[in-house]
Order: structure tokens, then sequence, then C-alpha cells
């Protein structure tokens, strides 16, 4: 259950629900397969599988929620395809141009008939919510899946107010900061192997993977005037990433000490132990790496409105 990728949310004015009640809470909005007609679905799941009825695990402060996404597969090629074939057809057998409404009504016809049929996808989206610190972080790969888990979260407990973590000195002025002067690196920082550049007010960009982010080519970018979009670091040897404009941090990887700590575990086959095992370490590496991050970029800005 190690997180893969890590969208950082801080919680406003809202206090800490007794986990009974939260889990009553949860069990009202739990995971239901899709219906027939539906396109999408989400509710809340047993974070240690099927075995499991727990839909919320806590240690120390520290929450554990699991949701699942489903929704139905309708790539728009097929029914452009679908609705051209029908377009003609009418065309030709009453002898006239369709209007755009009559056109409207038979894509709305065709979404109906091949929705039942479509691939359905299903995806399973984690949450970690720090009680003691008031932050929450979404196990997403992009931030549209991170807003539907809060969403759900905000329809289960009636209100919530969150905003994305942001820090003083913005991830991009920071990560090029690092890059320009090496000698001015923080003592924590170890810089990684890729590298995304982007010039103000151009949407070209200059990526680099297995790259020397020293190495002359990438100096020469930032003299030109290109800003580090993303970057590759780790934090105090205890985990590494890739680290986003927009704080998103992505690709984790924990430090082999944790790892192993975790191997020796003895759990006796109980899906339970190994997970609460596995999210104390994890929670742990992150927390302390996640302070580190806020610090070297700063520290924390107070949000201008949270969104009930």
């Amino acid at each position: 259950m190690w997180f893969k990728h890590l969208h950082l949310y801080r919680v406003h004015d809202l206090p800490v629900l007794p986990l009974r009640d939260l889990g009553a809470c949860l069990a009202e909005s739990s995971y239901r397969p899709l219906g027939g007609s539906e396109a999408k679905r989400i509710g809340w799941a047993a974070p240690a599988g099927r075995g499991s009825e727990q839909l919320v695990h806590q240690v120390k402060g520290h929450r554990l929620l699991s949701a699942l996404l489903q929704e139905r597969i309708l790539p728009a090629s097929v029914v452009r395809e679908e609705l051209e074939a029908r377009v003609s057809d009418r065309e030709a057998s009453e002898g006239r141009p369709l209007r755009r409404q009559e056109k409207q009504a038979l894509k709305e016809q065709i979404y109906e008939e091949f929705l039942p049929r479509a691939f359905v996808r299903t995806q399973r989206i984690d949450l970690w919510w720090d009680t003691e610190r008031q932050l929450i972080a979404v196990n997403a790969a992009s931030r549209a899946r991170a807003e539907d888990v809060l969403d759900l979260l905000r329809q289960t407990l009636g209100s919530l107010k969150v905003t994305p973590l942001a820090t003083k000195v913005t991830p991009v002025r920071a990560m090029t900061d690092w890059l320009r002067q090496p000698e001015d690196r923080p003592a924590w920082l170890e810089i990684g192997d890729q590298v995304q550049l982007k010039a103000t007010g151009d949407e070209s960009t200059i990526a680099g993977r297995h790259a020397d982010l020293d190495a002359e080519d990438i100096q020469a970018a930032l003299e030109a005037g290109r800003q580090v979009t993303r970057m590759a670091i780790t934090i105090d040897e205890r985990v590494s990433c890739v680290l986003h404009d927009d704080l998103a941090i992505k690709s984790l990887r924990f430090a082999d000490g944790a790892l192993d700590e975790a191997a020796q575990v003895e759990d006796d086959g109980d899906p339970v132990v190994r997970l609460e095992a596995d999210f104390t370490l994890m929670t742990g590496a992150l927390r302390a790496s996640i302070e580190q991050l806020i610090h070297g970029l700063g520290g924390e800005t107070q949000p201008a409105a949270a969104t009930p």
C-alpha cells in the first residue's frame, strides 16, 4: 500500500471526528458497483481489501481511507463514427440535412445505447489524513482524481474545507535556483536525473531523463530563461520523488531501510497487520520529508480562501 503519488491539501476548521463516527459515515457512502446505465460511481472501500470490512484505519493520529472509482470508458471516436453513420443514413432517407438539435439527440441516443456495453475501469485511490497536522494527502496520478476523492469525503462528512498546500517560495523558483546555484543547495537535498524545463509564455518544453542535471546544456537552457517545472529529488535520503510545479509529488520511492524494516514485520498472513505496519513506516518517512520540503520552500502560505 506504499503510496506512489501525493497531492497535498490543508484542512481548515474541521474538528477531528471520533473514529467510530467516521466509520459510520463512511459506511453510508460505501462502494457499490456501477448500474447498467451509470457512467461513473465512487465510494469507500476497505483499505485492507475484500477480506476486511474496516473502512478506516488509524495509527498514531494518521488515518487511512480508500475509495474505489468505477467508470465506463466509451471512446469519443466510437461515438463519432456511429453518429456520422446514423446522420448519413437519416439525411439520405429524408432527403435533407439534419439540424444541430437532431444531431445532438442522435448523439445522446448513441450514448444511452452504447454505455451499458462499454468497458468498465476500476481504480483504487488511497487517502492519508494526518489529523494532528490537519493535512490530507491523496495517492492519485492526477489532481482531478484527487479532487474526486475529496468531493466524496466532503459529501460523506457534510462539509470539508480544504485548499491545496502552498508554499511561500514556489516549487518552480526553488527548483530553478537549486539547479542554477549548486553551491547553495540545502544539505537535505539530492538532485536526481530527471528534469523538465519550460520558458515563460512558451508551451514547448525540454525534458531530460537519466541525465546529468548539472551538465552544460541544462545550465545553458537556464541561462536562456527556462525554468524548472518538474525535477527528480531525494529528501534526507528517506524519499525519492519527482517534484512538480504545483507541489504534486510523484513517482515516490522509499529508502531501502524503510522497506527492509517493513519486510521484517511478522504479520502471520493478517492483511490488517501488514497494512498498518506498512502505513506506520510510510507515514513516518513521508511526514518528515514533507515537513523538510515545506521548510525548504520557505514555509507554508496562508490560503486566501478555503473551498467548502
